[in-house]
């Protein structure tokens, strides 16, 4: 059996925000923004400071990866997702700026879900386990930001057809939530 995905365009617009549900799989292409957590620190002290971020945030995709070293004839190395909880305490502001979109793995706090849901925002999980596959889904690599911190600089990245599964929607739904309460009623 195989299963449909829709096909998504990044940075987002509203329409592409609230067209989209919890649950559903899509394949996104376009320009996303690599950055984990010795960014999202560095991103907020700049807030903090009343600088402007490194990058446009408005309708902008954050993916939670720090690449490995692309290998001769590579764009990029394995690139898969980190563990999205640990940018939790500086989500809420980057949503509050324009964030729409956030790639990562794992669960996400109470209070990172409801502001995906204030700020109609989503956040999509990708498969960990696979940084070799999704690394052939990244066409163009550029560092824009902090290139000191090596692995976690800001990168932004050209992606096409990059696969994912919306987890929380702009309408405060949870993919997690939603399968854990499908297999309590069985």
């Amino acid at each position: 059996m195989v299963l449909s995905a829709i096909k998504i365009i990044a940075p987002f617009d509203e329409d592409t925000v609230r067209s989209l549900k919890s649950g559903d799989r899509v394949l996104i292409s376009g320009t996303v923004y690599a950055a984990r957590d010795a960014a999202h620190k560095r991103m907020a002290e700049a807030l903090e400071r009343g600088e402007d971020l490194p990058f446009n945030i408005k309708g902008a995709v954050i993916y939670y990866v720090g690449p490995t070293p692309a290998k001769p004839g590579q764009v990029i190395g394995s690139a898969g997702p980190t563990t999205s909880g640990r940018m939790d305490k500086y989500t809420p502001d980057l949503l509050d700026l324009g964030l729409k979109g956030m790639i990562g793995k794992g669960y996400r706090s109470q209070e990172v879900i409801d502001s995906i849901e204030k700020n109609e925002a989503i956040y999509f999980g990708a498969i960990g386990g696979s940084g070799a596959l999704i690394a052939r889904t990244i066409k163009e690599v550029e560092v824009v930001a902090y290139e000191d911190l090596g692995t976690e600089a800001i990168r932004k990245m050209v992606i096409e057809d990059f696969p994912a599964v919306v987890i929380n929607d702009a309408y405060g739904r949870d993919w997690y939530k939603q399968g854990a309460e499908k297999y309590r009623s069985v």
